[in-house]
């Protein structure tokens, strides 16, 4: 997502480095007192705070299209990531496959408060085409994850709030609810399950406007990168509704690249290859 991201996309990918179960125990008593806004608030501020600090990264991603009926439609990208101090992320996804996608290519300026923006690179028109936050909550390239959840998950976007803790497999969970604040929203709400030793997301349901669960969001696979960074391998977005399901593989993280700003411009979108 998870950003999820992540995807949340992005925003489902998670980094981490402190495990409650080494925090003193007055400490995570703190993280869950209060009201139940002041408790989310909490937690979602430390998940998010556990992320900082990886500078930038590039992975490999497959995507594969799932119908109701189980035919599948697979696609490869490339993820370029770079951390901005004091604002969101950049994101750069790149299509290489199959050829009618090839050099497609979306970038993501996140901010911390406010929509983000986001851009188009259509090769065959040779053209960058601005999402509007109004369509962000349109699919994504024809999969199950919207505009909107390939944007970063800052904590200023939403209200949240502590509902409970509870068993999800093997992990006890923390789980949240998260209003989004922008009227452009796709959905009304979400509701988060993290695990509470690492605050990892574990999966996210997503209602839509009229307050029906619409999607949910399992992400799995996760391994630890530089002593320090969670992320996942396995993110699978089911549209409940439809029954049509998307899962992103990730694979082959790098970290510290050489990546700058520079490219994670308009302008640079046009020198994809």
């Amino acid at each position: 997502m998870i950003r999820f991201s992540i995807p949340r996309v992005v925003l489902a990918v998670l980094g981490s480095f402190l495990a409650i179960c080494f925090w003193p125990a007055e400490s995570y008593s703190d993280l869950l007192s209060g009201t139940a806004e002041e408790a989310g608030l909490r937690v979602a501020t430390e998940a998010r705070e556990r992320q900082k600090g990886f500078g930038n990264f590039t992975a490999s991603l497959t995507m594969t299209l799932r119908n109701k009926q189980g035919q599948e439609t697979q696609r490869s990208l490339r993820l370029k990531v770079i951390e901005v101090q004091e604002d969101g992320d950049r994101t750069l996804f790149v299509f290489d496959h199959p050829r009618d996608v090839k050099g497609t290519a979306f970038l993501v300026h996140a901010h911390k408060t406010g929509p983000d923006k986001q851009w188009l690179y259509l090769p065959a028109l040779k053209r960058v085409k601005g999402i509007s936050a109004s369509k962000q909550s349109g699919s994504f390239m024809g999969s199950e994850f919207s505009y909107e959840d390939m944007g970063a998950v800052e904590v200023g976007k939403f209200i949240h709030r502590f509902i409970r803790e509870e068993p999800c497999g093997d992990l006890k969970c923390l789980v949240l609810e998260r209003i989004p604040k922008s009227q452009d929203s796709g959905y009304s709400r979400q509701v988060v399950w993290l695990d509470r030793e690492e605050l990892r997301t574990i999966q996210v349901h997503y209602f839509d406007r009229r307050d029906e669960h619409l999607k949910t969001m399992v992400v799995e696979g996760y391994a630890k990168y530089l002593d320090r960074f969670w992320r996942s391998s396995t993110i699978t977005m089911t549209n409940l509704l439809t029954g049509k399901s998307t899962v992103l593989l990730w694979s082959d993280y790098k970290f510290g690249t050489d990546l700058d700003a520079k490219d994670f411009t308009k302008t640079a979108l046009k020198r994809i290859r």
